[in-house]
């Protein structure tokens, strides 16, 4: 490429002065004056603090102590958020991408919204173009996927328009920029149009219809509620009840335990030097029974080095070093090939060039042509096509190293590869693996995670690579020669050879058709489309700012050692978030059905919101957030919503049948309003317990010591605290009846528990 002078500074003060700078079109983040609103001014907090208003009205002050909950709450949410978002800030900033721009004649490293108009920004393979510009000088071949769809690279040379949101696939050039800011292709297109991938996440669905369907229900309940207990007693007494019964239904410490989690995560993710793009993807990693690495970058460090030159047809070692040299002088070292002959061969060259046509992964061979001869290196298979004049040698050095074949043609090149060529020698290249790969990819078979290794090299080397770091019954193939749908090869094979872009990304959708949940990590352009498709896309922060561009999560030390942390933290949030829901989802669902039932029964509704908060204090507020802090690292199976339910499910229809039984005794039983309730609150507060046993199994001593603290807790505020919780004296018949139908509480705990087994088995949910 010619050489360009760009801008002065002088007229890059100008041009920003005028506001013509690529500044930052997208909010990454909230700020937190829109965290403090979102978080304080829900539905949920308006609706807790008009039922507190209704209470403070008619002066029952000790039931106020539910809106503590409620505050305390909306205050931990807040501060997990904007702790949160100081780190995502904090991390994007350093992997925030850069331009490289000529000033003044001089390459000049550059933030992406440092860029100004007409600035010349020097562009190589693996980088992201920013900005809309022109071609000044140069040729290179771009990947418009993430704009057009079309998966198929496009050449771009001079005085011709590339786009901004696609990627450079190979080549260099000088371009202009003609547009920034608000004025770019990527900025003028929605934020949902960017990225139109779905987020897929089965516990922001989950809360999503709960809080839908309690906001639909819970006003014409409340009225109807309040209506129909008028004649239960006084209006004040009418006013406690039917508040007692609207905050069972709120679910808010189930929104504050999944954000405050899923926050917790984004911080320990960020101490291993992970910076999570999506929050939600935390999920799919948990999820996780299959993933995809690409061999370069991850397995191995991808620092390519010549490790022997191989001459073939009589040619002599001096004739294939001299056709080295003079290739890596004038071509780019765009691709790790070139580089590392480029390192061990460049040399000055004067011969003049008379066509170069670049490596690209699509044609997997790259050339350039003398006034003489010109010189052809690439892929053996794809150069050749026949390859048994050579399989001798491919044999002995294809299955452990990366083979490169030279030759010459006596005529200029063009863009197709010529049908006749002179074999000159082979170019043995060796990569260096990570020392961590191999206890990484024993942690992933320890955990069930089927591991896939794809990779554009040959497969024999690919293989061979596998195999250096303990990959057991290794199968692979060669995508080249393979014309088979991809569905049918997905499950068969765990090692891809030669596997041409849109190959990896239709790997990735044929997996995901199987029912598996994809992750794929990559750090090249050829990854891109792969990497948007899989369930969870991780990129190496060294690679290119297209692998990051569209990447869930980046590792910005680049070290796949940290994968199984990064799984780890996905299993362990999601995993407790699923088990404490249950916690939550069970009052919610036993608060609803006992407000519906009371609507058509005689009879005052058996809490005050104070003994809901006792109820919810020691069964669920504390134990739900120590448990989901917890490490646990199984897999999740199934889907959310059923596993919570199976869990909370017996457990609230438990408590809904105890009430109606203690409803029922006290037409045959003379028992006060107080020592109903004071059953009531009992009762619930055992078959709580019982959950919380069972979602504590298998106990370790955290557990077993919380399990013991949270019951005597229970146990002396009953006792002792009895006035502030409106609870009244435990006589022997009280007692009595809270063993006989605690008993019964066990075998309808037993029976409900079995029979929604029994049904989400036969029902596909």
């Amino acid at each position: 490429m010619e050489k360009v002078k760009g801008l002065s500074e002088e007229e890059v003060l100008k041009l920003q002065e005028r506001g013509l700078v690529n500044y930052n079109a997208d909010v990454k983040t909230k700020s937190i004056g829109q965290i403090i609103m979102m978080n304080f001014f829900t539905l949920f907090n308006f609706l807790n603090f008009g039922l507190g208003l209704a209470i403070f009205l008619v002066g029952s002050y000790k039931n106020l102590l539910f809106l503590g909950v409620v505050f305390c709450n909306t205050f931990i949410s807040t501060v997990q958020e904007i702790r949160s978002k100081r780190t995502i800030d904090k991390l994007s900033l350093l992997n925030e991408s850069k331009a490289t721009v000529i000033r003044d004649g001089v390459e000049k490293q550059i933030g992406i919204h440092d860029i100004v108009l007409g600035d010349i920004i020097k562009l190589r393979a693996g980088n992201q173009i920013v900005c809309d510009s022109q071609i000044i000088s140069g040729e290179i071949l771009v990947n418009e996927s993430l704009i057009t769809g079309e998966s198929e690279s496009v050449t771009k040379n001079k005085d011709m328009d590339i786009l901004s949101g696609s990627f450079v696939v190979s080549g260099g050039c000088y371009a202009e920029v003609i547009h920034v800011g608000k004025d770019n292709y990527t900025a003028q297109i929605s934020a949902e149009a960017k990225y139109i991938k779905k987020v897929n996440s089965e516990i922001m669905n989950f809360i999503n219809k709960i809080i839908k369907y309690i906001s639909i229900a819970i006003i014409p309940i409340g009225v109807l509620l309040f209506v129909g207990q008028m004649d239960s007693g006084s209006f004040g007494d009418t006013i406690v009840h039917v508040v007692a019964a609207l905050i069972g239904m709120i679910p808010e410490g189930l929104v504050l335990l999944t954000s405050t989690v899923l926050a917790i995560s984004v911080m320990r993710l960020a101490k291993y030097n992970v910076l999570v793009q999506e929050l939600y993807c935390i999920e799919m990693l948990a999820r996780v029974d299959t993933v995809c690495l690409d061999k370069t970058g991850t397995i191995t460090k991808g620092e390519m080095e010549v490790s022997k030159l191989v001459p073939l047809n009589g040619t002599s070692m001096n004739e294939i070093v001299d056709a080295l040299s003079m290739m890596s002088y004038h071509m780019e070292n765009d691709n790790q090939t070139m580089a590392a002959i480029s390192k061990k061969y460049a040399r000055r060259c004067d011969n003049k060039v008379l066509e170069i046509v670049p490596f690209s992964s699509q044609a997997k061979w790259s050339g350039i042509s003398f006034e003489n001869v010109s010189y052809i290196l690439g892929a053996p298979e794809i150069i050749l096509k026949d390859t048994s004049s050579i399989d001798k040698e491919l044999d002995m050095y294809a299955s452990s190293n990366r083979t490169i074949l030279l030759c010459k043609v006596n005529h200029k090149l063009n863009k197709t590869l010529p049908s006749s060529v002179t074999v000159m020698g082979l170019v043995i290249i060796s990569d260096k693996i990570r020392l961590e790969a191999r206890s990484t990819l024993e942690y992933f078979k320890k955990q069930g995670v089927d591991i896939k290794l794809i990779s554009g090299d040959n497969p024999k080397t690919v293989a061979y690579v596998a195999s250096k770091v303990g990959f057991k019954d290794i199968r692979y193939i060669d995508m080249s020669k393979c014309n088979l749908p991809a569905i049918e090869i997905a499950d068969k094979y765990n090692v891809f050879g030669r596997v041409k872009p849109k190959q990896k990304k239709d790997l990735i959708v044929a997996l995901k058709a199987l029912g598996h949940t994809v992750a794929m990590t990559g750090d090249g352009v050829n990854d891109v489309l792969a990497l948007k498709e899989a369930d969870c896309s991780v990129a190496m922060n060294s690679g290119s700012d297209a692998a990051r561009s569209v990447s869930q999560l980046v590792l910005l030390d680049s070290n796949f050692a940290s994968m199984p942390k990064v799984v780890a933290e996905g299993r362990r949030s999601i995993n407790n978030i699923q088990r404490s829901s249950s916690l939550f989802l069970c009052k919610t669902v036993y608060a609803t059905l006992l407000a519906i039932i009371f609507l058509f029964l005689p009879f005052s509704y058996p809490f005050e919101p104070i003994q809901l908060t006792l109820v919810s204090m020691v069964t669920i507020g504390i134990p739900s957030f120590i448990l989901a802090l917890e490490p646990n690292n199984e897999r999740i199976n199934g889907k959310i919503i059923v596993n919570v339910l199976k869990r909370s499910l017996p457990t609230a229809l438990t408590i809904v049948f105890n009430i109606l039984i203690i409803i029922l005794i006290s037409l045959f039983i003379k028992l006060t309003d107080d020592e109903i309730s004071t059953l009531c609150v009992i009762l619930t507060g055992l078959t709580s317990f019982m959950l919380l046993y069972r979602i504590s199994v298998p106990f370790n001593k955290l557990r077993r010591c919380l399990f013991g603290f949270l019951f005597v807790m229970f146990v002396f505020e009953i006792v002792f605290l009895r006035d502030l919780f409106s609870l009244t004296i435990l006589n022997l018949k009280l007692l009595i009846l809270i063993v006989a139908l605690f008993m019964i509480g066990i075998v309808l705990f037993n029976i409900f528990t079995d029979l929604f087994y029994k049904i989400s088995k036969k029902i596909k949910f």
